[in-house]
């Protein structure tokens, strides 16, 4: 019974929102932000100063993107069968479809769990997080890797990488959702190292397929950690100005 109580008080404390403050007040005092949310946002700055930083040099063909030839050239000489049908299982199963689907399911179980503004986040991480990859590509416009017999032909642009920014956000977000259900310091480390593992998985598959250079890998990983804390704080935010509307 104690175990319950303490697990329903540390839930209400992670959904809290992000300021503090009488809601009856036109212009509430801000008495302090939760760590969660300082963490969001110093997480959002330095993923967009990072991904910022990756862009500048995929932009300017400065001497980093020399490094990705070289590394896409190795791993496409070093390439082995079995290697080859693992990794592109493992592209196959990440696939924009597949992890669509998978993420209605969780909405889905959600709802069932009465974890509404969840599904919201999840929503707005995986189909927002897509919309924006797409929009960057366009924007980018660079050119996927070449090779004379290449392993996958693909037509569309390289900066960033759109199956490993859809793994950082969906593995990302479903971290966040764990680390923020379960109270075992053991458990929030399996959460998150399976995520990153998963997420470095997908991310040199994609390398390793020939689809992407290395800085299309790490832009996506820097873009799908800075719309991940976006969404969380986003959502956050509406749900604080709800119940302030609510409360007046």
């Amino acid at each position: 019974m104690d175990a319950d109580l303490k697990q329903h008080k540390r839930s209400e404390e992670i959904s809290t929102p992000l300021l503090q403050g009488n809601p009856g007040e036109q212009f509430p005092r801000a008495r302090f932000l939760r760590l969660p949310h300082i963490l969001g946002l110093l997480a959002l700055g330095a993923a967009v100063v990072l991904f910022a930083l990756i862009a500048e040099d995929v932009a300017t063909t400065d001497p980093l993107t020399l490094t990705d030839v070289q590394i896409s050239n190795w791993l496409h000489a070093h390439t082995t069968p079995k290697l080859t049908t693992f990794f592109l299982l493992i592209s196959q199963l990440h696939s924009s479809l597949i992890v669509l689907a998978v993420s209605v399911t969780i909405c889905v179980w959600l709802w069932a769990k009465k974890l509404r503004h969840w599904i919201f986040i999840l929503a707005l991480s995986v189909g927002g997080g897509m919309l924006l990859n797409v929009l960057l590509k366009s924007v980018f416009a660079r050119t996927r890797p070449q090779f004379d017999n290449p392993i996958l032909i693909l037509n569309t642009f390289s900066f960033p990488s759109g199956h490993t920014m859809l793994a950082t956000v969906f593995y990302g977000t479903l971290c966040v959702l764990a680390i923020s259900r379960v109270r075992a310091w053991r458990w929030c480390a399996c959460a998150i190292g399976f995520a990153v593992t998963m997420i470095l998985l997908v991310g040199f598959s994609r390398m390793y397929l020939g689809a992407h250079y290395l800085t299309d890998v790490l832009g996506a990983m820097a873009e799908g950690l800075a719309w991940i804390a976006f969404s969380l704080l986003a959502i956050d935010a509406i749900r604080y100005r709800r119940r302030r509307k609510h409360a007046s």
